[in-house]
């Protein structure tokens, strides 16, 4: 048999040549395999990811928080009922949620990603003094609003607001408060000055959350606390502290106590939940949003969610919400101010 590489005409490429020849071969098959995919990519729904096949749910604080449980109670809705797949939260904690901000800021234009903020989100862009503010990302909707409840231990001598109320006229330092955050702090800010007194007159110990509220409480090292009701019905219920009122707009289903404004002392100052999406995203990835949260709390779990937690539902979006917030924010400035903030 005679190897054709011997044949007149045939002679034998020079390796170099053979070289450049399969770097050809190789390029001219990734590119169609590139192409094949990008092709499909297109087909299973556009260039980039969207809320639906591709969701980031960011809460600005670590696991087990309260903006932490709206995107894991989300997740959870998301995967059963098929709302939306490839589901993460990811939680970016620290400086009072104005670090998650600052990395919502930094992914302009992505549609695929979402954080949960709320009151104590301007607050925290206040305490910080943020360079990232609320009106550097895209405002999405108000989902709902919860309230704090006033307690003072069980063993108090204060069996009422007003009982409360006159001691602390009394002697202001006589009565330190404490509570969760900076939240619970502008409450307590806006009962002093309904209450009568100074709100720079107050003394507050900052808590990380409802356990360590109680304990203050029962230690004696606070004298009365504002927190969240799901943070505190536990201990209430438990004989620990004594629950005397909700800093409510209105009576909630299923809590016994009064409202203060009920009671002749406005405080109102809901922790609102709010979504929001990155700057530089287009209305229909907006409402693409909005509708996947729509979704998510038309389920019983969500309404679940909402009996547990005493989370009172409070949607709002478009220019009503850019002003809502805007309006915020000079309240709890306010309130800052009258701290002597």
């Amino acid at each position: 048999m005679t190897d054709s590489s011997d044949e007149p005409g045939n002679a034998a490429a020079p390796p170099g040549q053979r070289n450049i020849v399969a770097l050809a071969v190789y390029a001219i098959i990734v590119v169609a395999v590139v192409s094949t995919a990008v092709f499909y990519s297109f087909q299973r729904g556009g260039l980039s990811a969207d809320i639906r096949n591709k969701a980031t749910l960011i809460a600005p604080a670590g696991a087990g928080g309260g903006w932490d449980l709206v995107m894991r109670e989300a997740q959870a809705i998301m995967r059963e009922q098929k709302i939306a797949t490839n589901i993460q939260v990811v939680n970016v904690p620290g400086a009072a949620g104005t670090i998650g901000l600052s990395r919502l800021h930094s992914m302009p234009g992505r549609a695929d990603v979402v954080m949960v903020g709320g009151t104590g989100l301007v607050a925290g862009v206040q305490q910080t003094k943020s360079a990232v503010t609320m009106t550097d990302v895209t405002p999405v909707a108000r989902i709902f609003e919860e309230y704090d409840v006033l307690v003072v231990p069980a063993n108090s001598p204060y069996k009422t607001v007003d009982d409360l109320v006159g001691a602390w006229r009394s002697n202001p330092h006589s009565i330190p408060f404490t509570g969760g955050g900076s939240f619970d702090q502008l409450v307590m800010a806006q009962f002093a000055k309904a209450a009568g007194v100074d709100p720079r007159d107050t003394t507050y110990i900052p808590k990380a959350g409802g356990g360590e509220v109680a304990q203050a409480l029962v230690t004696g090292t606070a004298k009365a606390a504002f927190s969240g009701y799901a943070d505190l019905i536990d201990q209430i219920q438990s004989g620990r502290l004594r629950g005397l009122a909700m800093a409510a707009k209105e009576p909630l289903d299923g809590v016994d106590f009064p409202t203060l404004r009920q009671l002749g002392y406005d405080v109102t100052l809901a922790n609102w939940r709010a979504l929001f999406g990155p700057p530089g995203i287009s209305p229909a990835d907006v409402k693409n949003i909005r509708d996947v949260f729509d979704e998510v709390m038309r389920t019983e779990d969500w309404a679940e969610a909402e009996r547990n937690n005493k989370w009172t539902r409070a949607w709002l979006e478009g220019p009503d919400l850019t002003t809502f917030i805007a309006d915020e924010d000079r309240v709890i400035a306010g309130l800052y101010k009258e701290l002597g903030k």
